[in-house]
């Protein structure tokens, strides 16, 4: 077992002066017809020597305060927006560089000034001052107590319910927002400051008030008008950040397998609810048996509300998770499956690893965010599928590859976790060191295997549940610890494991290819190593990270990678290829076979070039690259045990071979992407592609790629092969053979259905050489839309049909096919029409109309009149109408303004969208959208581009009460006025 930990006297006290809160106790009353919080918390407090506690406090009205039952005083400084913004950066602001500058200062101005406590108290009396500064000596006298407890009592109301804490109609529910758990409860909003909870919700006696830990019991008033106290305890310290709560006229379903589990929603939504959850108590003792431990909180209870009112599609508290209805979904919706079973399991491991596990400090978040997402790949693989589970994992290795090029994903590093004051969560930069980071503890469990990895999560939860001494935080220190303990890894390995994977950033990018010595009958493989991020860049971070031990410039990696050859004789695996040294490699891999005249059986004679021949006899084919070789293909690192970039050159034939007879997913994608990539494509490749394509037994998912190839490989030098391949197939599976029509939809193979619903989009991606559309594609789409019968079908078509209409939008119209074009927009103008009286699930047929919508017309921007289609999409922008479906509106005619009219009038009218949007999460949807645009627009905006008014006006809303409550949109308003200046990179790792 690991050391227990030892305190450390060194650590720096915490910003709020070392104060200790040691229980706190919430009690508030909620009155959702006249939109009124009031109540009081008390806290249990270590004061520290200079009598002065400060407590975060915003938006709050405060009352008054008690300590100790007497009323003491305090002063309370609310942070005010300046509203002479425009005047102080009129004449600052001259240029999109200028702007950036003042946007980077005014942004680390507002996380600093976030992190000082403005609601200070007075927490010793007149007498106890004098007791501590009179002494006869000069000395203080023993009346002095260090660690002085007081009970502090705030009375306050809650005075803007604009963040942290919404209305909508009946129904409120908070965010956990980082560092905005202060505005709806006076706290120490500090991810140091952990303590128990007590909670009191007084609400309308038809509402029920869910809360954090176990419901302890309820009390109905007698007054009048009735109202209900829902009590509630947390013995588990948590930070107020995890402090949640939702009030609303709930259903609740119990869980029918696990009492701990409990799943509420709106009424509408219950039978949605019900199909949805059947399998989360799977999940919940999945983890509970590798864990081997309890849930650590007495409940768990899911709460989904409708998607206007969340900022994201889940919120997560300490035993509860508010989640958006957007995820749930009946029997009869194919696709949102899989991505809600993942997003439940998610928010369920960050129960066990995030919120129960804590991190010891910023630089040690990753691990915790890690350990969450290992937890999920494991429900992925167990009941989703293995092959779902790796190819998932080859995805986001893939991405965290091509982006882990700067320090913003030095995982451990202070640059990239303290001094971005945690909004290096946010965005694609927070999925990226996510990724990054289940990809680093899955390369550990490679190193010491499944079982003991399993041990020292295990040691982890048992320490944390001891009843002696719990230790509830984590460190990346001790992680490594176990790793050498438990796991049995040598120190020296870990001495370098973790400086380079989670204190630097950089992959190892590898370049391989091989000749066959047929005298040695050996293997002789030639590897260039290189790193994502530059090599002086690389070093230059090493150099300067006071936690390595690594300073010789050396960007290598520890451990040695698999190659793993496939021959005649079978498979074998050689460990030979060392991560670090020098960056040219040439090793010598024997091999096992031998070449012999029997294993290759001459064709017969007449046969057909393809193998086969007039008499029907299944033909001898040689899978080998040539007669020369007994290789039939050769992986590198096949088990994924390094986050690797790799590059690998072996003849075509290989790749085909790999591609058909290699049963792992991720094989099989590696193989596509290699054989897409080829310059010059044969006959041979595109069989292979289109016989995987209609291989039944393959993963459905790797099927597409295999579809999305043969569409990138159609040209008129194949004769269109790609597209006549890609349309037979699908006519084979879906058309009447009599009518030539399409048959009514059956969508009872979820794999087939997935991999049909791609092949429009793989055939409207298909170009000729005057860079159109084939008219074939055209007409292939125009039909599938036209015959779409879903009558006899069990399952819902939207999805389905969202798809075929994306594909109309992905269709570039020539001469040949414009006349297509009248008949495409009047089956989108009918899919409209029936959406809009029967609107579908989640308002998707809608959206895939107005996208489609948008794309034509800027397509065709010099034939159509824009001003007839931005008319036709604004109607969409009405409040009544869903938020995706508002949102999907915004976005069409923000593409459309910046096509029309620049950069400068598109973010004119995104300022206007966002002053208007009433929903925070259709808010950073927008932003994130404004922050492409600017991309698109490429490198650095000239002055002549957007005047600086725009400019000025971005940095008002930068400093506003919406971007304030609203932490994401404040984040991607500063990464574009960054953009703007043509500083991309400077986003990631801005405070550096």
């Amino acid at each position: 077992m690991a050391k227990p930990r030892k305190p450390k006297p060194e650590d720096p006290k915490p910003a709020h002066s070392g104060a200790v809160v040691r229980h706190q106790k919430l009690c508030l009353s909620i009155d959702t017809n006249l939109r009124r919080i009031y109540g009081y918390t008390e806290l249990e407090i270590e004061v520290p020597d200079i009598g002065i506690v400060g407590l975060h406090a915003e938006n709050l009205g405060i009352e008054s305060v008690l300590v100790d039952g007497e009323p003491t005083d305090f002063e309370y400084y609310p942070r005010n927006q300046s509203s002479d913004i425009e005047k102080r950066w009129a004449s600052a602001v001259s240029s999109p560089s200028s702007a950036a500058d003042v946007a980077a200062a005014a942004y680390v101005t507002a996380l600093e000034t976030e992190l000082i406590p403005n609601l200070l108290i007075n927490c010793f009396n007149k007498m106890q001052i004098e007791q501590i500064n009179t002494e006869p000596n000069g000395v203080q006298s023993s009346a002095e107590v260090k660690q002085n407890v007081k009970s502090v009592r705030v009375n306050y109301w809650v005075e803007k319910m604009e963040t942290g804490i919404h209305f909508e109609d009946n129904v409120v529910h908070t965010d956990n927002q980082i560092r905005r758990a202060r505005c709806w409860f006076p706290c120490i909003d500090d991810n140091n400051q952990r303590c128990c909870f007590d909670l009191e919700f007084t609400v309308a006696h038809n509402l029920v008030a869910v809360s954090n830990g176990s419901l302890l019991y309820q009390v109905l008033s007698k007054y009048e008008p009735p109202c209900k106290t829902y009590v509630y305890r947390l013995d588990v310290p948590v930070t107020a950040q995890w402090i949640s709560l939702a009030v609303g006229p709930f259903e609740i379903l119990p869980d029918q397998h696990n009492g701990l589990i409990s799943h509420m929603c709106l009424p509408p939504n219950l039978p949605k609810l019900r199909h949805t959850v059947e399998f989360f108590h799977n999940a919940f003792s999945e983890y509970e048996q590798y864990l081997d431990a309890k849930f650590p909180f007495g409940s768990y209870n899911q709460v989904f509300l409708s998607p206007e009112m969340a900022i994201s599609s889940s919120t997560v508290g300490a035993s509860l998770c508010i989640l958006t209805s957007q995820v749930l979904f009946d029997e009869k919706v194919i696709d949102q499956t899989i991505d809600t079973c993942i997003k439940l399991a998610f928010a369920l491991s960050r129960q066990w690893f995030g919120v129960y596990i804590t991190p010891e400090a910023p630089n040690d978040e990753w691990l915790l965010d890690g350990l969450a997402g290992f937890l999920t790949d494991l429900f992925i693989k167990k009941f989703l599928g293995n092959n779902e589970a790796r190819y998932r994992r080859y995805k986001a290795n893939c991405a965290v590859c091509k982006a882990d090029d700067s320090g913003a994903t030095a995982l451990s590093s202070s640059f990239a976790c303290k001094d971005l004051y945690g909004t290096h969560s946010i965005g694609l930069l927070g999925k990226i060191r996510s990724w990054k980071s289940v990809a680093i503890l899955q390369m550990l469990e490679k190193q010491m295997g499944p079982d003991f990895f399993k041990k020292i999560l295990q040691a982890i939860i048992c320490r944390a549940q001891s009843t002696t001494c719990p230790v509830r935080s984590l460190s990346t220190k001790e992680f490594r610890h176990f790793a050498n303990k438990i796991g049995n890894l040598e120190r020296p390995f870990l001495k370098e494991f973790f400086p380079r994977w989670v204190g630097l950033y950089g992959c190892p990018v590898l370049r391989m290819g091989f000749s066959y010595n047929k005298r040695k009958n050996i293997i002789e493989l030639a590897v260039l190593r290189e790193c994502t991020a530059t090599i002086d860049s690389s070093v230059s971070v090493l150099n300067a990270n006071p936690d390595s031990e690594n300073r010789d410039g050396d960007i290598g990696w520890p451990g040695v990678m698999t190659v793993r050859v496939y021959e005649l004789d079978g498979m074998s695996d050689h460990p030979d290829l060392p991560m670090a040294g020098d960056a040219w490699q040439l090793l010598e891999i024997a091999c096992h076979s031998k070449l012999a005249a029997r294993r290759y059986q001459k064709p017969k004679k007449g046969s057909k070039p393809d193998g086969s021949d007039d008499n029907g006899d299944l033909p001898t084919v040689d899978m080998r690259s040539s007669v020369d070789s007994p290789l039939l293909w050769i992986r590198a690192d096949p088990e994924m045990e390094y986050l690797a970039e790799i590059h690998f050159n072996q003849p075509v034939q290989m790749w085909i071979n790999q591609l058909e007879k290699d049963e792992d997913v991720v094989a099989q994608a590696q193989a596509i992407t290699a054989l897409e990539s080829l310059p010059e494509l044969s006959f041979s490749v595109l069989k292979a592609l289109n016989n995987f394509l209609t291989d039944s037994k393959a993963f459905w998912r790797v099927r597409i790629e295999a579809a999305l190839a043969l569409a990138s490989t159609s040209s008129e030098e194949t004769d269109m092969a790609g597209l006549q391949h890609l349309v037979k197939f699908y006519k084979s599976r879906r058309f009447d053979t009599d009518i030539g029509l399409p048959k009514p939809n059956d969508f009872s193979d979820f794999p087939e259905y997935f991999v049909l619903e791609a092949i429009p989009h793989a055939v409207a991606t298909i170009r000729a050489a005057d860079r159109k559309s084939p008219r074939e594609a055209v007409e292939f789409i125009l039909q599938l839309l036209k015959y779409n019968d879903n009558n006899e079908n069990p399952y819902s078509d939207v999805f389905w049909l969202a798809a075929l209409v994306q594909s109309v939008g992905e269709l570039e119209f020539g001469q040949q096919s414009i006349y297509f074009l009248s008949s495409l927009l009047k089956r989108i103008d009918r899919l409209l029409q029936f959406d809009r009286l029967m609107p579908s699930y989640n308002g998707i047929l809608t959206i895939s109309c107005i996208r489609t919508l948008a794309q034509i017309a800027l397509k065709l921007s010099g034939f159509i009149h824009l001003d007839h289609v931005f008319e036709l999409i604004k109607p969409f922008r009405d409040s009544k109408t869903i938020w995706q479906v508002r949102i999907e509106a915004s976005r069409a005619l923000l593409d459309l303004e910046h096509h029309c009219n620049g950069i400068n009038a598109a973010l004119l009218l995104f300022i206007k969208y966002i002053e208007e949007e009433p929903s925070l999460r259709g808010q950073v949807k927008l932003g994130v959208h404004a922050m492409r645009l600017c991309q698109i627009q490429g490198g650095s905006v000239s002055s002549e581009d957007i005047k600086a008014t725009t400019l000025v006006a971005l940095l008002h809303l930068l400093e506003s009460r919406i971007a304030f409550n609203n932490v994401f949109l404040r984040h991607y308003l500063f990464c574009i006025l960054q953009v703007l200046a043509g500083r991309w990179v400077c986003i990631l790792i801005w405070s550096l």
